[in-house]
């Protein structure tokens, strides 16, 4: 199979279980809305859950699976299965072991831990203890969910994408039965949050441990933890952690500096940040989570010509999905964000605000995806010290813009610095990859202009079909969500018509295997 179609194929897979998953957790932050909207339970609840998820993405999803796929790919091609299930055995026996040790500490310090990531809670006493209270609750998903990265480490370099990628929604549908059942027993419903947060990392740990056994990996304790992989692992692992520590510092930097601004700022990012992620998860994620143990395998093989033709080749598909995604976010953004979320607490002031957030966010979509794409490659590489280094660049920017826009713009000002600070990152890695291949930007910088027409066709579209069909805040549900339903499919039906007649190439490839299939 080719590489384009391999893309397409694993990107395709992980990109309708990521679907699922992201239609449930925006059903979960409807939920959210609906009974906690941008309030003192908001803000705590979206801090404590921040704390975990921080440490998760940090030492759980992104280094470790980042680290793990190249080092586990080249050993499986040289040891078997055998070896492939010894590797699987260690890691996790070791893993299980450090963040049982990480639970146990962050639960005992809680206190000091939500003092350092918002400092402004501890002006509102009530805010800082329920923060405290949830983050203890929550600290134990640390555990599972990065148990599940992992796993989904193993799976991914077994070519297998579909479990990893269906698994958050495991836990969205925890989190809106817990939400629900709370609301029911008439208990607070962001307990019901929180627990139905530990709930879901347990059953996403559960989904991957069936399917490694599908995979005939075995899991089993084994203590030695002086297998040379791990230390392969290890010395991966380390500058990889200082790299997406600075991407994860950036996130919680917003978190700190909004805590300061008026109540709901971090809310009002949260839910902006979680429409972001929408196309960001699907698409992005997804080509980016198919690409990297393929240019691992192709990297392990020594076979440079193929990589770069993996990299142009997902760098295309990123610029032809987030263009139009930044131009149906930007103007089209306050119907969908009425329509996800308006409901209950969650009013027209707060809608407003939250559009705002989108609005500086999108501006570096096309960034947040392309990163996805071009660090693998330098981990392929087992070069994980250049992205640190970029990414310390990136965090300067981003801290001094974030304390000079948010002066003048509030919480629209960090959103607006993460996006600058994000380009930064992607363009300096971008240029960078000649160390490693060539990159053909002639090419890349043609089919960006490419991709223009088809752009402006879109904004056109968009803002004749406003003008025809005005929408209202006041409708119910069930018109807001045809309303934006029918805005979503016929936009994307226009967007890739154009890019059809102009003649981009990877719409034709798609639209022949779509027939093929």
């Amino acid at each position: 199979m080719s590489y384009k179609k391999l893309i397409f194929k694993s990107a395709a897979v992980m990109g309708s279980a990521t679907f699922i998953s992201r239609i449930l957790g925006f059903i979960r932050d409807m939920v959210i809305a609906r009974f906690l909207g941008a309030s003192m339970y908001a803000d705590a609840f979206f801090v404590a859950f921040r704390i975990p998820n921080f440490l998760r993405r940090l030492f759980g999803e992104g280094s470790l699976t980042a680290s793990f796929i190249p080092v586990f790919t080249k050993y499986k091609l040289n040891n078997g299965e055998s070896g492939a299930n010894e590797l699987s055995s260690v890691s996790f026996t070791l893993l299980s072991l450090i963040l049982t040790f990480i639970t146990v500490l962050g639960i005992i310090f809680s206190p000091v831990i939500v003092k350092i990531v918002a400092p402004g809670f501890e002006n509102e006493f009530e805010k800082f203890l329920l923060t405290v209270k949830l983050n203890r609750i929550m600290f134990s998903y640390i555990f599972f969910i990065s148990l599940v990265a992992l796993s989904m480490g193993i799976l991914n370099s077994l070519k297998h994408f579909f479990a990893p990628a269906i698994a958050p929604a495991l836990l969205n549908i925890a989190m809106i039965a817990g939400a629900t059942l709370f609301y029911f027993l008439d208990k607070n419903v962001v307990y019901g949050l929180a627990l139905g947060v530990v709930a879901g990392g347990i059953l996403q740990l559960l989904l991957q441990f069936v399917y490694l056994k599908k995979f005939n990996i075995k899991i089993r304790l084994n203590f030695n933890f002086s297998h040379p992989a791990i230390k392969d692992i290890a010395f991966l692992m380390g500058p990889s952690v200082l790299g997406l520590a600075i991407t994860q510092i950036n996130i919680l930097i917003n978190t700190l500096l909004a805590s300061f601004l008026p109540t709901g700022s971090v809310a009002f990012l949260y839910y902006a940040d979680r429409l972001i992620q929408f196309p960001l998860g699907i698409f992005a994620v997804s080509i980016g989570s198919a690409v990297l143990p393929m240019l691992s395998e192709q990297s392990a093989k020594n076979n440079l010509n193929d990589m770069e033709k993996t990299v142009i080749f997902a760098i295309k598909l990123i610029l032809l999905i987030t263009l139009p995604a930044m131009v149906g976010l930007i103007f089209a953004g306050k119907p969908i964000i009425s329509f996800l979320f308006q409901r209950g607490e969650f009013g027209i002031p707060t809608l407003n605000n939250v559009y705002f957030a989108v609005v500086g966010y999108s501006a570096g979509l096309w960034a947040y995806a392309g990163i996805r794409v071009v660090v693998p490659v330098y981990y392929a590489f087992k070069d994980t010290k250049t992205p640190v280094k970029i990414g310390f660049f990136s965090l300067i920017i981003n801290v001094v813009l974030s304390v000079v826009l948010m002066k003048f713009l509030l919480h629209t000002g960090l959103a607006v610095a993460t996006a600058v600070s994000s380009s930064f990152n992607f363009l300096a890695l971008f240029f960078l990859l000649k160390k490693y291949i060539t990159i053909n930007k002639k090419e890349l910088f043609k089919y960006f202009f490419k991709l223009i027409p088809p752009a402006f066709i879109l904004i056109f579209f968009i803002k004749i079909y406003c003008l025809i069909v005005p929408f209202s805040y006041k409708w119910n549900f069930a018109s807001k969500f045809f309303y934006v339903i029918a805005l979503v499919a016929l936009s994307g039906m226009v967007y890739f018509c154009s890019c059809y007649v102009f003649k981009i190439e990877e719409i034709a490839i798609l639209r022949k295997k779509l027939k093929n299939e």
